[in-house]
């Protein structure tokens, strides 16, 4: 009995004399995201690496649904002070969020945390999107993307056309003759399919080629902007697609992705315009074809063409958390900024990766030379230095102007509008979504 009471004081002394640390529970971080399916999977894992690795946090994602879904959850959870820690929100929602008051900048935590970050080692085509006025950035970049062309190699070998360049566009009329004589043959029904039309036919369009998508910097110097899409060059180009949709070098396949995914897995397109994230899609789903991607299309009087501009999401810090809670948030954004996070999730999913560390240390390994369609889309990224105009956009009410312009659009291609009468309206109708956000936020 004697033994079993010193052993017991023996054990006791020793707990006393470890630090408290140790029994604590770690403290848990939530994080509100709308990856789902595979890159659902990727996402756990990145969580399940963090949690390993250390003891005093523990993170804990959950999906809730699509961008607009999860941006809507968050504020109705913020409202009802009962937000996460993080939260995943789409690119369109930057301007919303900046202004919401509901946010704890991350340029801020990081410093707050200790952490000594050097922002110019990150992807600045895709920083910028995210910055403040000042320079400072406000959310974490997650996962970026910018479209590219996708086309069917199989279908260009039997029309006698050789491979594009990972590099150089071929010219908007380049790529009437290629899908001109693919038709003609008989090759495929359709010659191109184009995914989320507003942002790759108007946004990057106009991007690319250094034209206003809106006044004031494309709303990155005030709120009274006022959309400026209805300019002869997007006219002309809108026509030129509705003039091909009529001789079948052009299908309209769905606002989004799903359809025209689909029409190019099924053979009835030989060229697919989506973001880069769809290689992974791709990679998966296509069986019975080969496929290589080439960098959008631009003018012929384009010769050095503008860098086109991210889409995907960012992390968003919300405020209403402890210092202690936040150590652990910052903690985590570091842990997935870092390399083997970055390369692992651009190899997992297509989307870049954030640093140019990460990058370096991909093209050091030799990835992108077993892997160079991977490199399309970063290359297209970073081929100039982002223009006033070609930074991105910062628009109020983002996502219900994407829905005009998706409607608009609609209409030009069942014939009910001509392509000035519905960028005319489209730019109406977004002026007044705008007008109402600056009386809301100025």
């Amino acid at each position: 009995m004697k033994r079993l009471t010193g052993l017991f004081i023996v054990t006791l002394a020793a707990c006393i004399a470890l630090p408290a640390s140790v029994f604590a529970k770690p403290v848990t971080i939530y994080w509100w995201h709308a990856m789902r399916s595979a890159r659902g999977e990727v996402v756990a894992k990145m969580i399940e690496g963090f949690n390993a690795s250390q003891s005093d946090y523990k993170v804990v994602g959950t999906f809730k649904g699509n961008y607009d879904e999860t941006m809507n959850a968050g504020v109705a959870a913020f409202r009802a002070k009962k937000q996460p820690h993080i939260l995943q929100v789409f690119e369109v929602g930057t301007q919303t969020m900046m202004l919401s008051g509901a946010v704890y900048p991350v340029y801020q935590l990081m410093a707050d945390a200790g952490y000594d970050i050097d922002w110019s080692r990150y992807l600045q085509a895709v920083l910028s999107y995210y910055m403040n006025a000042d320079g400072n950035l406000m959310s974490m970049p997650f996962n970026s993307s910018t479209p590219i062309m996708y086309y069917n190699v199989d279908a260009f070998e039997k029309a006698g056309i050789a491979p594009l360049s990972k590099t150089e566009p071929v010219t908007w009329d380049e790529l009437g003759q290629i899908t001109k004589k693919i038709v003609d043959a008989g090759i495929t029904p359709a010659g191109m399919v184009t995914a989320w039309q507003s942002w790759t036919q108007i946004e990057n369009y106009s991007a690319i080629h250094n034209l206003a998508f809106a006044s004031k910097a494309n709303g990155y110097e005030g709120l009274d902007t006022q959309l400026e899409i209805n300019n002869p060059k997007v006219v002309g180009h809108i026509s030129r697609l509705k003039s091909w949709a009529e001789d079948n070098r052009f299908m309209y396949g769905g606002q989004k992705y799903q359809g025209p995914k689909a029409e190019f897995i099924a053979q009835n397109a030989a060229i697919y315009i989506d973001s880069i994230s769809g290689i992974a899609k791709l990679k998966k789903a296509v069986k019975d074809f080969k496929w290589d991607a080439a960098p959008l299309p631009v003018e012929a009087d384009m010769p050095a063409p503008q860098n086109s501009i991210i889409g995907g999401a960012s992390l968003w810090v919300l405020n209403g958390h402890t210092k202690e809670e936040y150590k652990g948030v910052a903690a985590f954004l570091k842990y997935l900024a870092g390399n083997e996070m970055q390369e692992f999730w651009h190899k997992e999913t297509g989307y870049f990766p954030i640093t140019i560390d990460a990058y370096e240390s991909l093209k050091a390994k030799g990835y992108y030379d077993a892997n160079p369609l991977q490199e399309v889309g970063i290359n297209q990224l970073n081929r100039a230095i982002p223009t006033k105009i070609s930074r991105g956009l910062r628009l109020g009410y983002f996502v219900q102007i994407r829905n005009i312009i998706n409607e608009e659009l609609e209409q030009v291609w069942n014939g009910k509008k001509s392509p000035q009468e519905a960028l005319d309206t489209a730019v109406n109708r977004s002026n007044d979504q705008l007008r109402t956000f600056e009386k809301t936020y100025k």
